[in-house]
């Protein structure tokens, strides 16, 4: 049986993980590779700027905090689109589905794939640098499979396993990383909650395949006498984090809620970040947000690791899809988040419920 020692055993394994991770250093920018992974392509939680490990729930979750996996009704199927830095052509796209597992329904499942779509890319030569009148368009996508558990709606603890992918037709790399949360809600009206969650740590990712290999002409006379070369790539880690938010909701009346939330972000390869954000709803019909986030330690020059530094906002109409059942609803989701450079990234999405 689970009980509290086995809670304890979590949270300390996570502190654990947290120790060994070197947060907040900008002399390791660009060590790293993989940053899709910091990228969020769910509208809700963009427009509190990712501030919500502490109250983050459903599908979303699976991207900042696992442990609100498990606060959901029954059943979330989300899909997200995102034009990100807009004006760079790319593309952010997701799809997510959340179910209750259990003899209790205290558990959770939870699968989250999203792919980047960057666009016909040109392709450029040493001897043709403004292009071959050939393209490419790389593939980048991460799987994520998820499990969280909830004890008497109090401390909810949370796991991701995720696949990362990144190649094009002629060179590939793939790892694992997991994902690791706890959530805890207290107070008279569940009001205030504290979130801690650890992302991205995982194997060391390599490039491999055919396009790392090339001629060369050992004499530089006879193209017959060729010999191909193999190059061998470096390996790379993946950008983990550590996120440590709170909030509390204040009700006027039954019908309006205000949640103020504050968030820590400790990041191992470039400098931490921390924000704040405001969410108001109408009888949790309608809602709408905004947050700010900044980047601690000195302004030298833009980190490009941290591009989300400055405000955000959002809001989401939630309609009624079943006269049954209230908990039944569709979630109609948007959020703009500027950004240092290019014109800010903005996320559509849409949640069933049920």
């Amino acid at each position: 049986m689970i009980n509290n020692y086995s809670i304890a055993a979590l949270v300390f394994l996570l502190f654990g993980g947290i120790c060994n991770i070197q947060a907040g250093n900008p002399d390791r920018q660009g060590e790293a590779g993989a940053y899709e992974l910091l990228m969020n392509p769910w509208a809700r939680s963009a427009g509190l700027s990712a501030l919500t490990a502490s109250m983050v729930q459903g599908v979303e979750s699976m991207r900042i905090n696992v442990a609100g996996l498990s606060r959901i009704n029954k059943t979330e199927v989300s899909l997200g689109h995102t034009d990100y830095l807009s004006g760079t052509d790319t593309k952010l796209n997701a799809f997510g589905l959340a179910q209750k597992v259990g003899k209790n329904k205290n558990g959770a499942l939870g699968i989250s794939l999203m792919a980047v779509d960057f666009g016909e890319i040109r392709v450029t030569t040493t001897d043709q640098p403004d292009g071959t009148g050939a393209t490419f368009e790389p593939t980048f996508f991460n799987l994520g499979i998820g499990y969280s558990y909830i004890f008497d709606n109090r401390i909810s603890v949370g796991f991701v396993l995720r696949l990362v992918s990144e190649s094009n037709s002629e060179i590939s790399g793939q790892g694992f990383a997991i994902d690791a949360g706890v959530q805890y809600v207290t107070g008279e009206m569940d009001n205030f909650k504290f979130g801690i969650s650890l992302r991205n740590v995982g194997t060391k990712m390599k490039f491999a395949g055919q396009g790392l290999s090339f001629k060369v002409d050992p004499d530089g006379s006879d193209p017959a006498g060729e010999i191909v070369l193999k190059q061998d790539a470096a390996t790379f880690e993946l950008p983990s984090l550590l996120n440590i938010g709170v909030s509390n909701d204040f009700y006027a009346g039954v019908h309006h809620r205000i949640t103020l939330l504050a968030s820590f972000t400790g990041n191992s390869f470039s400098r931490d970040q921390v924000g704040a954000g405001l969410e108001y709803a109408f009888k949790e019909r309608f809602m709408i947000r905004a947050g700010y986030k900044t980047d601690l330690g000195e302004e030298e020059e833009v980190d490009i690791n941290n591009v989300y530094s400055g405000l955000s906002g959002g809001a989401t109409f939630v309609l009624p899809i079943s006269k049954k059942n209230k908990d039944s609803v569709l979630r109609l989701n948007y959020a703009y988040r500027a950004t240092e450079i290019f014109d800010g990234t903005h996320n559509l999405g849409v949640t069933i419920a049920l």
